[in-house]
């Protein structure tokens, strides 16, 4: 397993920058999480040469603005502009080699879900969602990018919160670009057993979002990332272990702490 590091964790006033920090700090991998309105040719070819200037690869890419999370609203204005902006990401994905994710919805449920955890969806939610997710997939069809659903605890998502609900509409897509990213703080609140879940979606999972049960870095809550990271290497994952949370003080010191405390567990 190799260390990442997701971009608006690390200081630096340019992709490469960071990227030449995390290369000094023991990481092997960046993920990008680029504003829209920064988008730009220049930004993209910084993006493409970025692991022969650096040696930091970025292993996953995403497109982000307000419209993020939307891709399947009633608006349908909305709806397409968010659904315009993951094509553009799945775009680069397909040249670069990464991955990029969605999810049904993202952003905070109104009203809160307190006593209705793990709704399902109806079976227009779903068809239209499946019918969604092989539109994303065939702008990755024939490259290594890859196009995976993340699962969203419930309080940012109001369905395909846990595990096997995504595992499911991956086996119904059967497409070899298609996958699953599991993101531990998420996991935190809707699975029972984490690193269970890990070893039942086992050849499904592709990339994986590491955050402490408090969205801090790993070891700082109560997660159990020993037996996470056996979990992760019973199914024989190989892929990478991408910090995406708070660095809880100055990334400077906190940062390259986690990757020494990181390389640790993985080389266990």
């Amino acid at each position: 397993m190799m260390l990442c590091c997701s971009s608006p964790m690390v200081p630096g006033e340019t992709l490469t920058a960071k990227a030449e920090l995390l290369a000094e700090w023991g990481y092997d991998a960046i993920a990008v999480f680029q504003p829209l309105d920064a988008w730009s040719s220049d930004a993209r070819r910084e993006l493409v040469s970025l692991e022969d200037r650096t040696g930091i690869r970025p292993v996953e890419f995403v497109l982000s603005d307000d419209v993020y999370g939307n891709a399947m609203s009633e608006d349908a204005a909305l709806r397409e502009r968010c659904r315009a902006m993951y094509r553009r990401s799945a775009e680069v994905c397909a040249e670069i080699g990464a991955v990029t994710e969605i999810e049904f919805e993202y952003g905070a449920q109104n009203p809160l879900p307190l006593f209705e955890p793990f709704r399902q969806l109806s079976p227009s939610q779903h068809s239209a969602f499946v019918e969604f997710y092989l539109e994303m997939l065939d702008v990755v069809a024939g490259s290594d990018g890859r196009v995976l659903l993340e699962p969203i605890n419930r309080y940012e998502s109001g369905y395909l919160n846990r595990i096997a609900d995504n595992v499911r509409i991956i086996d119904e897509v059967a497409h070899p670009n298609a996958g699953l990213l599991p993101d531990l703080f998420h996991m935190s609140i809707e699975e029972s057993d984490p690193a269970q879940a890990l070893r039942d979606a086992g050849a499904h999972v592709v990339h994986v979002h590491l955050g402490d049960s408090n969205r801090l870095l790993p070891g700082s809550g109560h997660l159990d990332w020993p037996a996470i990271v056996q979990a992760l290497r019973d199914v024989d994952y190989r892929g990478y272990l991408n910090l995406e949370c708070s660095t809880e003080a100055d990334p400077n010191v906190t940062l390259p702490a986690t990757a020494r405390r990181l390389r640790k567990l993985v080389n266990v």
